[in-house]
C-alpha cells in the first residue's frame, strides 16, 4: 500500500449534486464512498465559491472518493490538478493548492484524502456558515 492517500475529498463543482461536466470525469476514475466533512470554511466570492483550511471547528460538507484502479491514481490526480489550475507560471500564485486533509464520516470514522483549497485571500467573501455549497446555492434560488 502507498504512503499517500488514494482518496479525494470534493466540496464544490466535482460533487455529484452539481451535475458539472467534470463530474463525469471523476466518476470514471473514482468511486463515491460516502458523504463526509473536513475542517474548513466556505466563502462566496461573487463569481466563485471557495474553501480554505482552518484549525478551528468549522466544517465543509462534501464527498469522499476512492480511486478505482491504483495504477491510474497519479494520472487521474494530474488531470484534476489541471482542472483546478494548480500549475501556474512561476511568477503567479496558483488559485488552488492540493493538500492532504483529515476527512470525517460515518460513526467517528476518518481517512486521509487529497483536497483542493483556494490559495488566494477571501477578505471580501461572504462566509457560508452551513459549510455546504449545494444547500447554500439552493437557498439562494
Amino acid at each position: 500500500m502507498n504512503n499517500f492517500p488514494i482518496r479525494i475529498f470534493v466540496y464544490s463543482s466535482l460533487r455529484s449534486g452539481f451535475q458539472h461536466a467534470a463530474y463525469e470525469y471523476i466518476s470514471k476514475y473514482f468511486t463515491l464512498e460516502t458523504e463526509a466533512y473536513t475542517k474548513g470554511k466556505l466563502f462566496d466570492l461573487g463569481n466563485n465559491i471557495v474553501g480554505i483550511p482552518v484549525a478551528e471547528n468549522y466544517f465543509i460538507k462534501g464527498e469522499l472518493y476512492v480511486i478505482k484502479n491504483q495504477d491510474d491514481f497519479s494520472w487521474a490526480l494530474a488531470q484534476l490538478d489541471d482542472y483546478e489550475g494548480i500549475q501556474n507560471d512561476e511568477e503567479e500564485k496558483p488559485l488552488y493548492v492540493r493538500q492532504t486533509t483529515t476527512v470525517y464520516f460515518g460513526n467517528l470514522q476518518k481517512e486521509q484524502a487529497w483536497v483542493y483549497w483556494f490559495n488566494q485571500p477571501v477578505n471580501d467573501g461572504l462566509f457560508i456558515e452551513s459549510g455546504d455549497i449545494l444547500a447554500y446555492l439552493q437557498d439562494k434560488k
